[in-house]
């Protein structure tokens, strides 16, 4: 485009009137110049890419010439600028007026991925009525139902992108040769007459010695050191004397609660504690498998000193003092009576958190972890028993959400993490494969709220590979919440426990819920209708995966 501009920019140099189209040459005249017209003008090229107005130049007049440029609008242009901005500010009005008759909340999204439509008819199994149904008018905000089309399209992609491929399973010299310290420490065969596996370990230390001395939960944590101190106090008295040598009884858990979090573990663990038969280890959640070994203790502070296999058995030196007394009895040396004593583990990252791999294993495939902590606990267990507790992933996410998220919380906020999460995914997922984006750290820190934790099958998948489907009790906290007694029944048979008398039932099925919801959380309300649909859509082939594999159409979700 080539353009004349008027004599305002004089100041320009003359010789840029040269460049004006049929104007350039020594021979110019403006008289007869068919674009000056022989007005006094300076022409301005420009090459042929569309150009903004704003972003030409700044000009620099005096103020009698932008005025005289201001008064020479036609009087026909001026009037029909002025009735635009008429009608213009009649429409806003209107519309604002009608907004506050229905109690809706006109705030434009502060997160949008492109230019979102609203088609509230996208929406699999909720209208706008529905939405209306669940919230009060005043709870709406129109911005976030336009962001569904466009979120769609992220989750489509994604979609698109899912295969559950069957992993390999790394070889036991690959894992010997990875963890060698693990390997020396735990035998490869438990006590015969002993249902929990435990094993007698010589102990070269004197009276004088603190076997306790260099364990890292003791020195990283102040909660635990009451623990470790009654520990020395009765250790002396739990040693095993043969042949001049002092041994003590260690003892790895029977079974794990492995996942997921916020998903009712912790209720889980209360009760099942409260069986005779059943003990844990002196720190609910060690987390020892997904993060101390690594020498992660917490997320946030990144790696310190790793934290070895001792540190971890120590944990259960309590409950094997208690095992230690059975097997000692009178009785059983008499009879050969079995120890029937448990000892369990709840961390609920053991399921699904991989996260520390890509720092400690380099022979990675493709963005894949070449060993998962399934492989190493099925190499020295290959007969534990896991027992997994599941929600429906959308309220998982939000209830996550509502307990880790420090400041700013709200419906609103919730929706705007969740939008960038799955942005996030999904371009993970143009460039690797599922399990490769799941296990990735660096996505897994990036994203605001934990949408691979809610991928049940793909982790499930993954223990598949390692441990038989019998070792493995799949529950709903759904149906845990609705009847706890059911429930607590089917684990107490998983784990071949003994029966209970009506009180010790009667205590562990009828104690309130445990690690419910905060008072402050649940006068946040519930998310976004929006969100919802959002995450449903989300997380369906996933849940239709996990629903084939156990079997049951109760891991769908369709009516919570």
């Amino acid at each position: 485009m080539r353009h004349c501009i008027n004599c305002c920019i004089h100041l320009l140099p003359n010789d840029l009137h040269r460049q004006c189209f049929r104007c350039r040459g020594h021979s110019h005249n403006n008289q007869k110049c068919p674009v000056c017209k022989g007005e006094n003008r300076i022409p301005l090229y420009a090459d042929s890419k569309q150009m903004k107005l704003l972003a030409v130049l700044e000009v620099r007049t005096d103020h009698s010439e932008s005025w005289n440029g201001f008064f020479c609008l036609k009087k026909g242009k001026l009037c029909s600028l002025i009735f635009g901005l008429i009608i213009m500010t009649l429409v806003m009005a209107s519309y604002v007026l009608t907004g506050a008759k229905h109690g809706l909340l006109l705030i434009p999204s502060p997160f949008h991925y492109g230019a979102f439509t609203s088609n509230p008819s996208l929406m699999d199994n909720e209208s706008l009525s529905d939405m209306k149904d669940h919230y009060q008018p005043s709870k709406i905000n129109i911005s976030y139902i336009k962001d569904y089309p466009s979120i769609k399209l992220i989750i489509d992609t994604i979609t698109s992108k899912i295969e559950f491929i069957t992993r390999q399973r790394p070889g036991l010299e690959l894992l010997r040769k990875q963890e060698p310290h693990m390997f020396s420490v735990i035998p490869n065969k438990f006590l015969p007459n002993s249902k929990n596996p435990c094993w007698y370990e010589e102990y070269r230390g004197n009276t004088t010695t603190d076997p306790y001395t260099t364990n890292s939960y003791a020195l990283y944590s102040k909660r635990f050191r009451t623990i470790f101190d009654y520990l020395r106090k009765v250790f002396w008295n739990h040693l095993y004397h043969y042949k001049d040598k002092h041994y003590r009884l260690r003892c790895l858990p029977h079974f794990y609660i492995i996942g997921q979090p916020k998903c009712g573990t912790t209720d889980l663990y209360d009760r099942l504690r409260l069986h005779p038969d059943v003990r844990f280890s002196a720190i609910k959640e060690p987390h020892w498998w997904t993060r101390k070994r690594f020498g992660i203790i917490r997320l946030r502070d990144g790696f310190h000193d790793r934290y070895p296999v001792e540190d971890y058995l120590d944990l259960f030196d309590l409950a094997a003092h208690q095992i230690q007394g059975v097997l000692q009895s009178e009785a059983a040396k008499e009879h050969s009576e079995m120890n029937n004593i448990i000892i369990g583990e709840a961390s609920a990252s053991t399921m699904w958190d991989n996260n520390a791999w890509i720092f400690f294993y380099d022979n990675s495939s493709e963005g894949e972890p070449p060993f998962l902590i399934q492989d190493f606990i099925h190499a020295f267990q290959p007969n534990a028993k896991l027992i997994i507790m599941l929600r429906d992933p959308v309220e998982r996410l939000y209830s996550d959400y509502l307990y880790f998220a420090s400041a700013n919380k709200s419906a609103e906020d919730f929706h705007e993490k969740v939008a960038e999460s799955l942005q996030l995914f999904e371009n993970c997922m143009l460039d690797y494969s599922l399990r490769a984006c799941v296990y990735n750290n660096t996505l897994n820190n990036a994203m605001p709220v934990r949408l691979q934790v809610g991928l049940y099958v793909v982790y499930l998948l993954d223990w598949l590979t390692v441990f038989d489907k019998d070792q493995i009790l799949v529950l709903r906290l759904e149906d845990h919440a609705s009847n706890v007694k059911y429930t607590m029944h089917m684990v107490f048979q998983f784990l071949d426990l003994g029966p209970l008398s009506e009180k010790q039932e009667a205590l562990i099925t009828k104690s309130p819920a445990s690690n419910t919801r905060r008072p402050e959380d649940r006068s946040l309300g519930p998310m976004l209708p929006t969100t919802k649909a959002i995450l449903r859509d989300f997380y369906r082939p996933f849940n239709t995966k996990l629903a084939q594999v156990l079997f049951d159409d109760a891991f769908l979700w369709k009516r919570t």
